[in-house]
């Protein structure tokens, strides 16, 4: 099945590295106008020139999830420079240390939920005004097979991902019928510099992320970007509220 973007446009956030990053260039590649964003302005920038370089249009956004007013100017400025919306895929978000739910600090779960839950209903809900005034659309958030199983020492983690797909699935029935499909993608452990990050700091070992699927490998970003481009496509015009999951069969 050949995927087809073009005339179109699609938003990645998180877009300056890992899977937002092969997204964008999966959209790219496939002939959509794409819009990077990334609370990293260095990173999404050079992203966005080398897409440009390559013969792609595209821009680069700097901006935080967790500000609903930069986020409303990221859907406007969208809007703006290619004049519609017609895919996005809201990837932002972080992890925690791995502690015990008594151990854990209000300020990281202040700063995980106002990323990976709050930024993530923040993106939705410009996204789908847009979506809706232009006649419909397809959107993909992030979740984690940590929204669809629970554990230890990863509680704040968990509820923000578990979140991500009430929101999702609550949103997807109220848009459908208006034209725009809301799924989520659910990752196993994929080779990004945020699973690097957590590797340095003994926060996972990589025996624990191989030996718990039956692949007995990491996912690559491209395997992501694939399964969000496919949600975005026609050809899942009928899947709704969807929770994908991708994760070399870590809880098959």
């Amino acid at each position: 099945m050949t995927l087809s973007f073009e005339n179109q446009a699609a938003l990645v956030t998180d877009a300056g590295s890992g899977m937002g990053l092969a997204t964008a260039r999966a959209f790219a590649e496939a002939g959509a106008a794409v819009v990077l964003a990334d609370i990293d302005e260095n990173a999404v920038r050079s992203a966005a020139e080398e897409l440009v370089a390559a013969g792609h249009r595209a821009i680069a956004i700097h901006c935080n999830v967790a500000d609903e007013a930069a986020v409303a100017a990221m859907i406007e400025q969208t809007v703006a420079t290619f004049g519609r919306l017609d895919a996005a895929f809201n990837n932002a978000g972080v992890m925690t240390p791995a502690v015990e739910t008594a151990d854990a600090s209000g300020e990281d779960f202040e700063r995980v939920t106002a990323i990976n839950l709050r930024g993530v209903w923040n993106c939705m809900k410009y996204e789908l005004r847009q979506m809706c005034e232009q006649g419909g659309g397809a959107i993909v958030n992030c979740s984690s097979i940590g929204g669809l199983t629970a554990t230890p020492t990863r509680a704040i983690y968990g509820a923000s991902k578990f979140g991500v797909i009430g929101l999702t699935k609550s949103a997807a029935l109220e848009y459908a019928a208006r034209g725009t499909r809301i799924n989520a993608v659910c990752p196993g452990s994929i080779k990004t510099p945020m699973v690097d990050d957590m590797l340095a700091k003994g926060w996972i070992a990589m025996e624990d992320m191989v030996d718990g699927n039956a692949i007995k490998r990491l996912g690559r970003p491209e395997e992501i970007a694939s399964a969000v481009l496919w949600l975005c496509s026609p050809g899942a015009s009928f899947v709704i509220g969807h929770a994908l999951v991708v994760d070399g069969g870590a809880i098959a």
